[in-house]
């Protein structure tokens, strides 16, 4: 825990001054704890137990910041983007993801060139690349190019609500992204990687060639990739919602669930190793060793390796007779994979898997005891229905935080799929490693069989609970409310209890303060977008949203919905530019809208060699796809209080109305590039 807290604080205060006194810091505390350890009997130290102790926590959060420091890619001296060069070499890091003519993937720099110097550098870099549809490169993991050193930081978010690019790229240490095209890209060798990773990817890849071949549905393929292998990039929007609203998308996410699966079989299977002392050894030594060849098949996911590493723990704890403390495994394999990548700790699939496994090794034995069958099916059936409540009442909080939904029917799901997932994993194994390819077509029927399952279940009345929005208080709220109450129950302690039931007073309190006033909302907001124009006028719980965007559009979904759904809006009439509305709270016509009091003129190319006949008053007026009208022409005609300019107008009609606007002392606000646009009412 004090080495977590070292990391958040570090990340939130990233210096090379912090970076420098903590190294000394970590040294000295260092060196103490070797005198410590070495004059222990002499210092009489366990008399000072408290105080040793306090050292200690002291020496882990301190070790924390500095992991956390040392790792962050700006504050090396030699980051790429430190330095200024004409061309970068780089080499591809991870697997890239091609979505129609564009590929995304990440490289780490490693020179930098200007004029006839060449620096080593350091730091991965993103790059999205446009590519030759009629002759498509091959791209993969190791591959060394060199680019054009035309880069840009990554955008922030730009609208309330929208999904902030930046924070999770930080998340994962790149802070820079870059366009190209592939006739940028200069190749210059192969195989720069690690050589096992990239072995483990080769390997994976040529797996899902096999399943390719095999699979003749589409969907069934791309389950099959992604629950054996854990390659993702062919499943589709409908099979994910599917999975997400019944609370079973860990099924597709190779994970603990997947690597325990496979230790069930091989516990079974070596289950004739046990006789002996020294076979079995043999059979701890064969199970850590065949887990972790599942590990390299996966291409060394994340999640697996979290898995391995707390699995192998756990195993060798047993072997090796020692007092296998659950809690410890967990803080050893976070230790072990935050000592390694820091960052992590921001990764949404480390948080939810292992408070996935608190809950298991926690809840699921309080919530077991709740009910007792005679028939061992059915015994059986209910300790795994509490499997699953442990696991989602210890993820409730973050998958809320989020995802903003809560699937109902979570325990039919889970029961649904147990036995399919687990006849699949063990077919879709068979089928790679023992080369029985007439299993295929089971293996087939049994995915679909699933998939169709879980929509239908998907599809029930009141399937999931979506849209629910609460904010970081109100996360930590309801968490603390689960752990009071739930240590209060089991300890039969009531003063926490009743704590447990304050903090839920507060949490609801917060919620129905924000639904109050929501129902009592008033606000206009104009959006940032890339090339559209968009902007909500919002009362309670209704919206009129001038655009030129469609529900099904998935800029609407990207950068307006999320908004409307965090307030609330549960009633959307779209509007275009060109159309006139009227009703009880707003009018648009005549290139005028009228709402609340407030007026925005509406200027367009309709407006070109015209002139306002009678002097007007406006609080805005919205500028829209280029028109030639000049502000200091406008000025003279209308009082106005301040310009918005959308994303309809080039770039440089843009730069020209901002400059205007400037000279003329109004508030201008750029509706690309720049913060979205509250209108006070």
């Amino acid at each position: 825990m004090p080495f977590m807290f070292g990391i958040i604080l570090a990340y939130y205060f990233q210096n090379t001054q912090l970076l420098r006194i903590t190294t000394y810091a970590l040294a000295f505390q260092l060196s103490i704890a070797g005198i410590i350890n070495l004059y222990y009997k002499q210092l009489k130290a366990w008399r000072f137990k408290l105080l040793l102790a306090s050292f200690y926590y002291c020496l882990f959060f301190v070790a924390g910041l500095f992991t956390c420091l040392h790792h962050a890619a700006p504050l090396k001296a030699n980051y790429f983007a430190n330095g200024k060069f004409d061309q970068l070499k780089v080499w591809i890091s991870n697997q890239p993801q091609v979505h129609g003519d564009i590929a995304r993937f990440e490289v780490e720099v490693t020179k930098g060139f200007s004029n006839d110097n060449v620096e080593n550098c350091s730091g991965t870099l993103l790059i999205a690349l446009k590519v030759d549809t009629l002759n498509p490169i091959d791209l993969n993991y190791g591959d060394e190019f060199l680019i054009s050193a035309k880069y840009l930081p990554v955008e922030p978010s730009y609208n309330p609500g929208e999904f902030d690019f930046r924070r999770w790229l930080a998340s994962k240490n790149i802070y820079h992204q870059t366009f190209i095209r592939q006739t940028q890209l200069v190749r210059l060798a192969a195989n720069k990687g690690n050589p096992l990773k990239s072995l483990a990817l080769q390997t994976r890849q040529q797996l899902v060639n096999v399943y390719r071949k095999l699979i003749k549905n589409d969907e069934a393929f791309a389950v099959a990739s992604t629950l054996i292998l854990g390659y993702r990039a062919d499943l589709s929007k409908e099979t994910l919602a599917a999975y997400s609203k019944t609370g079973t998308i860990h099924a597709l996410s190779v994970s603990g669930m997947h690597v325990g699966i496979i230790y069930v079989a091989l516990n079974f299977i070596l289950g004739f190793l046990d006789k002996r002392q020294f076979t079995k050894l043999i059979k701890v030594v064969l199970i850590c060793t065949l887990i972790w060849a599942y590990s390299f098949l996966t291409g060394f996911s994340p999640s697996v390796l979290r898995a391995a590493i707390m699995l192998t723990a756990f195993i060798l704890s047993k072997q090796l007779s020692r007092s296998s403390n659950s809690y410890n495994v967990i803080g050893f394999t976070a230790l072990c994979l935050l000592l390694y990548e820091p960052f992590l700790l921001w990764d949404v699939g480390f948080q939810l898997s292992f408070m996935a496994v608190i809950g298991l090794i926690y809840y699921q034995p309080k919530i077991r005891k709740w009910l007792y069958f005679k028939n061992k099916w059915a015994n059986q059936l209910w300790e795994t229905t509490a499997m699953g409540l442990a696991a989602q009442l210890a993820t409730l909080p973050l998958s809320i935080y989020y995802f903003h939904q809560f699937p109902v029917y979570f325990i039919i799901s889970n029961l649904f799929i147990l036995i399919p997932i687990t006849v699949m994993m063990y077919l879709g194994i068979a089928i790679l490693l023992l080369k029985l390819n007439f299993l295929a077509p089971a293996f087939e029927y049994l995915i679909t069989f699933t998939n169709s399952g879980l929509k239908w279940i998907a599809d029930l009345p009141y399937a999931s609970i979506t849209e629910i929005w609460i904010n970081g208080v109100e996360l930590a709220l309801l968490a603390l409310f689960l752990l009071l109450v739930s240590i209060g129950l089991s300890s039969y302690r009531r003063k926490l209890v009743l704590a447990s039931l304050i903090v839920l007073f507060v949490f609801q309190a917060s919620i129905t303060n924000r639904k109050i006033n929501f129902a009592q909302q008033e606000k206009v907001i104009f959006f940032s977008l890339r090339k559209n124009y968009a902007a909500a006028f919002v009362n309670g719980k209704e919206c009129i949203l001038i655009t030129d965007l469609t529900p099904k559009d998935l800029n609407f979904d990207f950068f307006v919905k999320p908004a409307l759904d965090e307030m609330e809006v549960q009633h959307i009439k779209f509007v275009s530019w060109e159309q006139d509305f009227r009703d009880k709270h707003l009018m648009k016509g005549k290139h005028q809208i009228i709402y609340k009091g407030k007026s925005i003129l509406l200027l367009d190319e309709a407006f070109n060699h015209k002139k306002l006949l009678a002097p007007s008053k406006f609080d805005w007026v919205w500028i829209h796809n280029n028109p030639k009208y000049k502000l200091t022409d406008l000025a003279r005609e209308v009082q106005l209080s301040g310009v918005l300019i959308d994303a309809s107008n080039k770039d440089y009609i843009i730069s020209q109305l901002s400059k205007q606007a400037i000279l003329l002392n109004l508030s201008a606000h750029t509706l690309k590039k720049q913060q979205a646009i509250y209108l006070k009412l």
